[in-house]
Formats: structure tokens, sequence, C-alpha cells
């Protein structure tokens, strides 16, 4: 029987797992890559890729560069390891995007594997654009290429822009074995991102496909899962309290603090209180 897709070799475990190291072998299932001796491999050019990239360096701030190196944590052993940036605010890379909505496909995934923060992220704001406005055919093809470069959703905020608006809708009415397997993964932007993508079914009002990832990645290591599953958590709240605090009843115990914390932010004080001491 074959296997499905995610579970084939272009998802094989990454030469290192954490967030730093995060690059996978690249197999011959990646297109627009030819490959080199050795392990490295070169993108095509495309000349419009290279104009945004000289665009994006042109209005770079170097003072914010460096403000976003501290924040999105890029210092060795932090969870951004080796991420740069050069700069540009998210509000002016969301007008660049918007004209640049109709970039086809091909050069938003070279331009998602630039190896410029900011150059990603506008890569994902042209994607989710694309996939918005796309019929059946184009959504498949958008949602097919972030897939085969998840590598390079690899912060917080590329995950936050883009797997709830892509992701989660592509899955909608589809098997979603892939949000289970990512949620199980050694990387951890592919485990946020199995979390986050269930914000839009949280949107639509079904829960239970966030609250069986969260009970699975209840006990996950990293303080970004905690923050991401109690974020999820307070949005299924925020719609049906009930349903929150009976999820909260029966794992609240075992959880960790911050997860907890983030579920419960918007519940009275005193019903806050009796969370962090046990008392429910």
């Amino acid at each position: 029987m074959t296997k499905p897709w995610f579970q084939r070799k272009p998802f094989a475990e990454p030469r290192r797992n954490g967030s730093g190291k995060f690059f996978r072998p690249i197999t011959l299932h990646t297109w627009n890559y030819k490959r080199r001796s050795g392990s490295t491999v070169e993108p095509m050019k495309s000349s419009l890729v290279a104009d945004i990239r000289r665009h994006l360096q042109t209005i770079s701030d170097p003072k914010f560069a460096e403000q976003s190196q501290r924040y999105f944590k890029t210092g060795p052993g932090d969870y951004g390891e080796g991420d740069q940036f050069i700069g540009v605010r998210v509000p002016v890379l969301r007008s660049i995007a918007k004209r640049h909505r109709d970039l086809s496909l091909a050069d938003a995934e070279l331009l998602l594997q630039s190896p410029i923060h900011e150059g990603r992220l506008l890569a994902l704001l042209i994607l989710v654009m694309r996939y918005d406005k796309g019929r059946e055919t184009v959504r498949k093809d958008v949602f097919d290429l972030y897939c085969r470069n998840m590598r390079f959703v690899n912060n917080w905020d590329l995950v936050d822009s883009s797997a709830h608006l892509l992701v989660g809708p592509y899955l909608q009415n589809r098997s979603r074995r892939l949000l289970h397997h990512l949620a199980k993964s050694k990387v951890l932007w592919e485990r946020r991102i199995a979390i986050m993508s269930t914000f839009a079914y949280i949107k639509a009002g079904e829960f239970d496909e966030t609250l069986k990832l969260a009970e699975t990645l209840l006990h996950d290591d990293h303080d970004l899962i905690h923050k991401a599953v109690g974020w999820m958590l307070r949005e299924i709240g925020n719609r049906h309290r009930e349903v929150e605090e009976a999820f909260l009843k029966k794992h609240y115990h075992h959880m960790p603090r911050t997860m907890l914390r983030y579920a419960i932010e918007k519940f009275p004080e005193q019903q806050r209180k009796r969370y962090l001491d046990g008392r429910i």
C-alpha cells in the first residue's frame, strides 16, 4: 500500500532536530533545484525575485534588524539560531506583498527559500493571498509548495502568519493525519504548525482537532509550544468556555505553567487564581 506523501522520503528526519539548523535532506521531490556536488543545492534564478530582494535591501534598517535579531532569539543555542534579519517592518512587507500578489508560485517558492527572514515572510504573505483568492487547483499547488518548503517556515511569526490561513483551511474537508504527524515531529516549527493550523477550525466553531493535538503536545518541552497550545485553548474558551474548562479540569494539574497561564488569561481573576493554586 502506498504511504501518504508526508510519510515518504522528503519528510525524513532532519539533519538536526530543534530549530536552529533546520534543513532536511533535499530529494529529487523538490522542484526548481539542481543538485550540485555534496549536499548543497542552488535554486533556479529569477530576475523578479532578485529585484524584490534588492528592494528589501534598499529599504532595510540596520538598527531595527539588530532589534529583530534579539527579539527572535537568533543567537547560538536559541530557537532562531542562524536566522538573518535586514530590518523591514511587517506593515511594509504587507504592502509589498499586495503589489506582488500575482507573483508566480515558482518565484514565490524561490523567495521562500531566502536566507533573509523578511524575504521568507514576504513569500508567505504572498502565498496566503494566492491561496485565499485562488481556485482549487491553485490552492492545492500552494499547499504542496508550503509542505515541501516547510523547513523554511522556521520561526514563530512565519508559522503564525501562514499555518491557520493555508494549511488548516486546505485540510478542512480532508484527512488531517498530516497535523498529527507534524505534532510528533522533532522539529519545533512543525509542531507549532500543527497546533496553529487548527485556529482555522476554531474560528469555524470546530474544537475537536485542537483538543486532540493539545493532548499530544501537553508534555512538549518547548515554551513556544506551551504558548501556542495555551493560546488555542484560550481561543476555544472565547467561543465556548465550557469546552475549554472541561479540557482544563482534566489536564491542568499536569500542564506546563506557561500553557495554563495562556489558556486562562481571560478568566475572572479569582478563577485564574484557583487554577494556578490547583484548587479547581
